[in-house]
């Protein structure tokens, strides 16, 4: 079973940047909305109410979805300085390729990571870009799989979001939930140079950094990252999503057997990302939100 479903972003346009992911990254719009109230009161969200939220998909048609919702992001807010939601992670064909598109001129994607093969993962090829929201995008091609790990090959030039990137306060603690709530194993935490995030942080470049991975089936999903002591709670208005990634909607297989408290009981809903299904959102580490759809 395929757990990663949906990433949300919270953006003050969302047509706008639906049509960015669209024009640079391949995506296509397949539902332009409103957030209903029932919607909002299920994400713990009231005053998203009423706001504008758009669905898209790949190039490649892998059900597999960025949805973006209306929303202003606090002042105080800062890209890779807070705990929670981190990032989006898309694979994709040729990384030196997407490099090439993102130094186009007009790109609204900035590089703030070039190309380079992961520190004792040689097979994996990354680089990182800041979208005009501040949003963070992994742009990863994968050559072969790691020890003991399953991760998809894109079937287009920027495929499908593969892995979400979840920044922690306290790294075994958020393995621990991700275990017993998700029914994921985590591998044992490791230390890896981190570029981006030591230059985020004003920190030696050659300091490293502990990070786990979440597998489900051996399908490597979601990412956790130690975030440095410097990190704050992520701010965010009453009632409001947070800014950035805002949440990540997994699937599962058994909404019945999740031992976590539901913002609303979970309900049956429509459209591309839920499929008629029952859906609930719950409180994960750090105060991320997490929304689970049956199987």
């Amino acid at each position: 079973m395929q757990m990663l479903r949906a990433a949300t972003l919270t953006t003050p346009d969302p047509q706008g940047a639906a049509r960015r992911y669209g024009e640079w990254l391949g995506y296509e719009t397949i539902e332009n909305s409103r957030v209903d109230a029932s919607l909002a009161a299920s994400w713990g969200a009231p005053a998203v109410e009423g706001k504008r939220q758009v669905v898209c998909r790949p190039e490649s048609g892998a059900p597999l979805f960025l949805r973006f919702v209306e929303g202003e992001a606090p002042q105080s807010y800062r890209p890779l300085r807070s705990f929670g939601w981190a990032a989006t992670e898309i694979c994709v064909s040729d990384v030196l390729a997407v490099h090439d598109r993102m130094q186009q001129p007009g790109c609204p994607f900035e590089v703030i990571g070039p190309p380079r093969r992961l520190d004792g993962m040689p097979m994996i090829h990354a680089m990182q870009v800041r979208g005009p929201d501040g949003e963070i995008v992994y742009l990863t091609q994968i050559e072969d799989d790691p020890p003991g790990m399953r991760l998809p090959r894109a079937r287009s030039l920027i495929d499908r979001i593969f892995i979400m990137v979840l920044a922690c306060s306290d790294l075994e603690a958020s393995k621990s939930w991700i275990e017993a709530v998700l029914g994921a194993k985590t591998t044992p935490t490791m230390t890896i140079t981190y570029t981006m995030l030591a230059k985020a942080f004003d920190l030696p470049v050659e300091r490293k950094h502990p990070i786990a991975m979440a597998l489900h089936d051996s399908d490597g999903f979601l990412e956790l990252d130690q975030y440095p002591e410097a990190a704050v709670q992520r701010p965010r208005g009453q009632g409001k999503l947070f800014p950035g990634v805002a949440m990540t909607t997994f699937v599962h297989p058994d909404l019945k057997a999740v031992r976590a408290p539901w913002f609303c009981a979970p309900s049956v809903r429509d459209g591309a990302l839920y499929e008629g299904k029952a859906v609930g959102t719950v409180v994960g580490p750090d105060e991320t939100l997490i929304e689970l759809v049956q199987a």
